[in-house]
């Protein structure tokens, strides 16, 4: 019987050691019940080649090149990886895993098809029956040029690594399989792989073996710019609680490329946008505008865990490195000490030049034990949402560190960071949040001088509190030059130089930002935020509008929309803006009200409304000043407006900050003595 797809012998070829078939047949039975779950799956038979000889080789006729040759010739190859299989003196290491991809390189769809949707898979198709040794998974993923996939069949328990079976429950099995189940993914994996190439027909890459693809890449990697994105990591331990941890090392490995000045590293923000997606790897690069992808995954179980990282080349979708980890975790070396390695190896795959002084940040172990850096990691799990209620987590997990290590600089840090974002979102006011803020921030510089974030945050505190411009800028410097691929950080600091009336220095600063962090919602409010600051109102209308498009009732996209669109003189596009570009909800009657007033007497009239309505909502409620004054610029009341920023100066509002800058849509008020005497005290420049 043939192939259903083309010119093959068989559809699936089995490979196995014999001497895993001799103690219960596990092998033939997993053979038999594939059969029977392929014929529930598949309209058509499916041919598959199983050797039931109890030894290994082909005994009636040794004849490897005339017999195993013909019956090699098939679509997929599934080898039963075990202890013993990963043998490079076996013969079914020698005669059919690694003929098999020899051969299959070169055929008509090479070693790797394209599945119908967009995903590439190899066609060898393992399932491993055992945890392989590091030695082991180094070997297998050198033959296949990549990391080492497949379908678990593993009964795990304490002390216990054995091959699954029907029998087992799923409840004490630690890596919570079953046996049924994994058996349908096989079944649907071989399913995916026939349709693609029957459907498809596609000419796969050729060459798909290391040895000969590491050749391109030598003689090319020069050529590209070392652009780089850490995709977020796996996690396959049996217990979903552990993700926080998985998380973790990636996060770390991420933090130690990002201090590379030689390399351009995408923010985590941006490569969380592919967590749980399956979008083919050229494609995210391109989305993500990188030449190198980083993946990995990982698994803990108790105080032990494996980690399996690989860097990709996304030009030829060549694997340039990989390796696999296994420690038992005793101290916090355990885990820094792999992280350290995996991006220093990385670096040195790219080419990448590393300093002394990077090399010092990137081999710093933490001063803290193994319970500490627990609760840290899982805080950081938590203020990543942005939620009242992660951030509060946070903040219990962060304090719970500290009572037990108070001389670790990164809990301080990151409590500085939470109440940073719990005083912007309201839940506390500036009179609570602003002295904790200052109290941790004060605490982790006394302790570590040498953290990014702890420089960032002085930074924009120095900015939009202190109104500190010399200081401001001395601390962006301090964290750019130990995190240059902070996108934060250098967007913050483009708004620093509008201030400063440096407009050129600001835009390669934004530019380089958003390259760093290309898929943030965050990143790209701000970069927008930044040109309409600048004046460059033309340039940022198409991209609030598609942003806008996107989330129509949005605050922050239609305020940004009704200044850019006001300095612009479209009109229609304001009064369209403003039903949603107010800080408290519009009644509906009253913007019809407006609209009618704005097309019977124009934008001034109109707004000589609307500062009707908004002066009665702030005579209850609170009200930003900005959200006062650039409306009674508008409605030309410029003594009304000058009266707000007053407000906005002795409630020391962080807005204040921009008030020379912002569209210059209070250019009105440049001549006014109060506005200069405001900006005298304040150390801004007029422009």
């Amino acid at each position: 019987m043939s192939s259903l797809v083309g010119d093959y012998e068989y559809d699936i070829f089995i490979s196995y050691r014999q001497r895993d078939n001799k103690y219960d047949g596990w092998v033939t039975g997993l053979v038999n019940n594939l059969k029977r779950e392929l014929e529930s799956a598949l309209k058509d038979e499916v041919s598959v080649y199983f050797d039931i000889n109890p030894y290994d080789g082909l005994l009636e006729t040794h004849d490897v090149d005339a017999s195993l040759k013909k019956k090699l010739n098939c679509l997929i190859f599934m080898p039963i990886l075990s202890r013993t299989y990963c043998d490079s003196r076996a013969f079914a290491w020698k005669n059919e895993f690694m003929a098999f991809v020899e051969q299959a390189s070169h055929d008509q769809f090479g070693l790797k098809v394209t599945l119908p949707n967009g995903n590439i898979a190899s066609r060898v198709l393992p399932i491993k029956i055992h945890d392989l040794d590091d030695d082991d998974i180094t070997l297998c993923e050198s033959v296949l040029g990549g990391v080492l996939r497949g379908i678990e069949f593993i009964y795990k328990e304490s002390g216990v690594n054995r091959p699954l079976t029907p029998e087992d429950d799923i409840k004490s099995n630690l890596n919570k399989t079953s046996y049924r189940n994994q058996i349908n993914k096989i079944a649907l994996a071989i399913k995916e792989i026939l349709t693609a190439a029957s459907k498809h027909g596609q000419q796969s890459e050729k060459g798909l073996i290391r040895a000969s693809k590491q050749v391109i890449v030598t003689e090319s990697i020069e050529q590209f710019e070392k652009s780089v994105a850490v995709l977020p990591f796996l996690n396959d331990s049996p217990d979903e609680e552990n993700t926080y941890f998985i998380n973790g090392l990636m996060e770390e490995i991420l933090n130690n490329l990002q201090k590379i000045k030689d390399l351009r590293v995408i923010s985590r923000t941006s490569v969380e946008q592919y967590r749980n997606q399956t979008k083919p790897i050229p494609e995210i690069a391109k989305e993500l505008g990188v030449n190198y992808i980083v993946e990995g995954s990982g698994q803990k179980y108790g105080s032990s865990f494996r980690l399996r990282v690989q860097l990709i080349m996304v030009e030829h979708e060549s694997h340039l490195w990989g390796e696999s980890f296994q420690k038992t975790i005793t101290e916090v070396e355990d885990i820094f000490n792999i992280q350290i390695k995996i991006a220093e190896s990385i670096a040195e795959e790219l080419k990448a030049v590393i300093s002394p002084e990077e090399k010092k940040l990137i081999e710093k172990i933490p001063a803290a034990d193994i319970e500490v850096y627990d609760e840290y990691l899982k805080a950081r799990s938590y203020y990543t949402d942005f939620t009242k209620e992660s951030l509060y987590k946070a903040v219990e997990y962060l304090s719970r560190a500290i009572e037990k290590n108070p001389n670790w600089a990164p809990l301080y840090a990151g409590l500085a960071e939470v109440w940073i974002w719990i005083q912007q979102a309201g839940w506390e006011q500036a009179s609570v949040a602003g002295p904790i803020i200052f109290q941790n921030l004060n605490k982790a510089m006394e302790l570590d001088p040498d953290l990014a974030e702890v420089h960032y945050q002085c930074a924009v505190s120095a900015q939009l509190v202190e109104w500190d411009w010399g200081k401001s800028e001395k601390e962006f410097l301090k964290a750019l030059a130990i995190n240059p691929n902070n996108s934060l950080s250098r967007l913050m600091y483009a708004q620093l130089l509008l201030i400063l009336n440096r407009p050129d220095e600001s835009m390669a600063q934004r530019e380089l930002a958003i390259s760093l962090d290309p898929l943030n919602p965050v990143t790209k409010l701000i970069y927008m935020g930044t040109l309409v600051q600048a004046g460059e109102c033309k340039a940022s209308l198409p991209m609030l509008e598609e942003a806008w498009a996107a989330n129509p009732e949005d605050l922050n996209y239609n305020a940004l929309i009704e200044l850019a669109a006001y300095k612009c003189k479209d009109f229609d596009r304001v009064i369209r803006s403003l039903k949603y570009a107010l800080p408290f909800p519009f009644e509906e009657n009253k913007y019809k009200e407006i609209e009618r007033i704005y097309r019977d007497s124009g934008i001034v009239s109109a707004y000589e409304e609307l500062m009707k309505y908004m002066e009665k909502f702030a005579d209850a409620n609170y009200i930003g000043f900005f959200d006062m004054t650039y409306r009674y610029i508008i409605a030309n009341q410029f003594d009304k407006a000058m009266d707000w920023i007053e407000k906005g100066f002795e409630s020391h509002d962080p807005i204040m900050s921009y008030i020379t800058q912002t569209a210059h849509i209070l250019e009105p008020l440049f001549g006014n003595p109060r506005f200069i005497a405001i900006c005298e005290k304040m150390n801004l420049l007029i422009d």
